[in-house]
């Protein structure tokens, strides 16, 4: 059985009833969240059943959208390894550094998660041609989720995205559009077709679900970490899903009974060249603004503005947590220096969380002792046309 409750505007908390096909809230076009009955499902699962089930996000069935196991959607994602990271950690004096490598899930990027339970959604409640603007991975993914449903597939992006993610998309069956431009011309195309070809749109947080599934890795953490929240997490923020969906789960966790109240400081990493987040924080905004000349080989954080902004900059500030920028120069060097040192191929997004992690440490902002998690959020692979000869 569902344990959702009701959908809820993030920006007014009006209600609307689940079980129905909705993009933006109707009454103030902002993101919808899922809200469930968590008394009930205190009541029928306890972290300790949780070792006994598949190695899947979807082992957190109770607390995700579905009505049925029989209803997913699925190819294995989630559940995503925790890697502790000895060397450099011991060269900054941090003891308890960890890389959480989204790499490893089915198409290679955390993008599986949110695709995952967005496609199962949209064909639960009766969609059948999907269509979303991506950076690279979000559009792989979709594709790979929507031939697994049998569902139609319609992916923009920019020309100077990463042939893994063009082939891989054209692969699974999709029809892909290069844009000249960013994601945001990506969108823009889109929407001019989307409404007259009855497409659904899947983009970040303009439908309820894909935070939904990136949420998991959130109870994930918890978990791995004996159910308890580390000090810090660094996230490379494009669309910012996966931060608010953690930020979402760990709320959930302490009304469960399942953690405390004790929060990880949030830390959102951007490139120099795509900052807006950075930015809003740094001026104490509420929201961000576009980002004007956007460039940063980091392709998945190069997002001019996020829909989902003022959730990321409430989320950071809750936390106490803050944003950092780094240049693509600072990104190289992370990445070589993973990879030389610990063996770890990291894309270039997960590797600007490293970089930001040297600029908090030599601040002090981190501390020796803290527990402290990067989130690598593709396969390095997926890259490697985009790095220079002789790296």
């Amino acid at each position: 059985m569902s344990y959702v409750s009701y959908l809820e505007c993030s920006r007014t908390q009006t209600e609307y009833p689940a079980g129905e096909l909705y993009n933006l809230s109707p009454d103030h076009e902002a993101p919808l969240l899922v809200r469930y009955r968590l008394d009930a499902i205190r009541k029928v699962v306890h972290p300790e059943d949780f070792s006994r089930r598949s190695q899947s996000m979807w082992r957190y069935l109770e607390v995700l959208p579905v009505s049925s196991g029989n209803e997913i959607v699925t190819l294995g994602e989630g559940y995503t390894p925790l890697l502790k990271i000895a060397k450099l950690g011991s060269s900054y004096d941090l003891e308890n550094l960890f890389i959480k490598d989204e790499g490893v899930n089915p198409t290679g990027s955390f993008k599986d998660r949110g695709l995952s339970a967005a496609v199962t959604m949209s064909m639960v409640l009766g969609a059948d041609k999907l269509c979303i603007p991506t950076a690279g991975n979000a559009g792989g993914s979709l594709a790979a989720y929507a031939a697994r449903a049998g569902l139609d597939a319609f992916v923009f992006m920019p020309q100077d995205t990463p042939s893994s993610n063009q082939m891989e998309a054209q692969l699974f069956g999709a029809q892909v559009s290069k844009v000249d431009g960013l994601i945001s011309d990506a969108a823009r195309l889109m929407g001019e077709r989307q409404e007259k070809n009855g497409w659904f749109d899947v983009s970040t947080l303009k439908e309820p679900y894909r935070i939904e599934g990136k949420k998991t890795m959130g109870y994930e953490l918890a978990e791995q970490l004996g159910w308890s929240v580390p000090d810090v997490i660094l996230y490379p923020t494009g669309g910012g899903t996966g931060l608010i969906g953690m930020c979402k789960a760990f709320e959930e966790m302490e009304q469960l009974g399942w953690i405390g109240s004790k929060r990880p400081r949030m830390v959102a990493v951007q490139a120099s060249g795509c900052a807006p987040i950075v930015k809003a924080f740094a001026k104490g905004s509420r929201d961000s603004e576009f980002w004007q000349g956007a460039n940063t080989f980091a392709a998945g954080i190069r997002v001019p503005k996020a829909l989902g902004d003022f959730l990321i900059l409430r989320d950071l500030r809750k936390s106490n947590g803050t944003a950092v920028a780094v240049s693509d120069d600072q990104i190289w060097k992370a990445l070589k220096e993973v990879a030389s040192e610990e063996g770890f191929f990291m894309c270039p997004e997960g590797a600007a969380c490293w970089a930001a992690l040297k600029i908090l440490r030599e601040k002090g902002w981190v501390r020796e002792k803290e527990k402290i998690i990067l989130f690598n959020t593709a396969s390095g692979y997926k890259y490697l046309d985009h790095l220079p000869r002789g790296c």
